[in-house]
């Protein structure tokens, strides 16, 4: 995924699952690292950072 997709992800994941999705989020990405599947986790980690940057400082 590119940088517009993955944030395009975020807001729909956001959207759907309100604060949530974060977690959700860093859940997805520690499964893959867990499976050594490097990349796809750091999208998801990426997915992660964008939805804390919607939640802004006090909540992320």
């Amino acid at each position: 995924m590119q940088g517009v997709e993955l944030q395009d992800y975020a807001r729909q994941m956001f959207e759907a699952r309100g604060a949530k999705a974060a977690a959700e989020a860093a859940q997805k990405a520690r499964a893959l690292e867990e499976q050594q599947k490097a990349e796809e986790a750091r999208q998801w980690r990426q997915i992660e950072a964008a939805i804390k940057a919607m939640l802004g400082p006090h909540q992320s």
